[in-house]
């Protein structure tokens, strides 16, 4: 009986998650938080993967805390980290009933300063990841004059955008015209009113809430950077793009990418993978990042 206790206690041991350590910044009154894991026997001067979640999401979601762990096993060290969303010390899916006055361009400014913890820490040879939305935000970052301690860039189902597409999505999702609303916000922010907020809206994720007009017209303006395929034409690093043949979230990133030519893009599709890369996928997921920062290259 003692040693199949002992066996049993053993396996669990050795399915448990990586335990992160959470580390804090302070950035415009708000602390931000990430969860470090560094691989056995390295430091973050061995290299480092900074990772960013997608869509009102956070770092400790099964995608995310997933490839937290798998790349651990692949000896590769992380830094997972949730974007402030001007919460202070934000952890878990953002609050909708909360008022919403977080901007999707923020988030480039918050990539920076994970940037730059990680120098101060040792670190000079960064890998930057993001996915979904975050994979967006992260190829915009890389692709306007990112530091020079980012080697290269993994982006996972990241978004692709045309003209319209915000205003169809919105109808599709709350049976509403988004031009009056976006009108009225535009009004405000040109009013010089951008904090003032409006209630009973739908942003996002989020429906009947109260947002702030230059929240609004942040996330809904029409902006061509929102499209990765044409952002990565302007990154120089060497960029991994991987996406599922069954994601129904970004369905024509695969097509998209398919045909590229770009010397420094590798491009991966995990067949019957989806947007989140679920159970024996996120292994898939794993295998190729650890490939791409193993090598070093496209």
């Amino acid at each position: 009986m003692v040693r199949v206790f002992v066996v049993v206690l053993l396996f669990a041991t050795l399915v448990l998650p990586v335990q992160a350590e959470e580390v804090k910044i302070k950035h415009g009154g708000l602390t931000l938080n990430a969860n470090l894991n560094l691989a056995p026997g390295k430091s973050l001067a061995d290299g480092v993967v900074l990772m960013l979640h997608g869509t009102l999401a956070h770092k400790d979601m099964e995608i995310m805390r997933g490839l937290q762990d798998t790349l651990i096993e692949r000896n590769i060290s992380n830094l997972a980290f949730n974007l402030s969303f001007a919460q202070d010390n934000r952890h878990g899916m953002i609050d909708c009933s909360k008022p919403h006055r977080h901007k999707d361009t923020n988030a480039v400014k918050e990539i920076g300063l994970w940037v730059d913890w990680l120098k101060a820490k040792g670190a000079d040879a960064i890998t930057i990841l993001g996915h979904s939305r975050g994979g967006n935000q992260v190829a915009r970052y890389v692709a306007d004059k990112p530091d020079a301690a980012i080697k290269r860039t993994v982006l996972i189902s990241p978004g692709t955008w045309k003209p319209g597409k915000s205003a169809r999505s919105y109808k599709k999702s709350y049976k509403k015209d988004l031009a009056p609303l976006l009108e009225n916000a535009r009004a405000l922010v040109k009013a010089s009113k951008g904090g003032e907020l409006m209630e009973g809206v739908d942003i996002l994720y989020c429906p009947n809430t109260t947002v702030a007009a230059a929240t609004f017209v942040d996330y809904y303006n029409e902006l061509p950077d929102r499209d990765t395929p044409s952002v990565i034409k302007r990154i120089k690093l060497p960029v991994l793009a991987v996406v599922g043949d069954k994601d129904r979230v970004v369905p024509k990133f695969a097509g998209r990418m398919k045909g590229t030519k770009q010397a420094n893009v590798k491009f991966v599709l995990v067949e019957d993978a989806g947007h989140f890369f679920l159970d024996l996928f996120g292994e898939d997921l794993a295998d190729a990042v650890a490939a791409f920062v193993s090598g070093g290259s496209s």
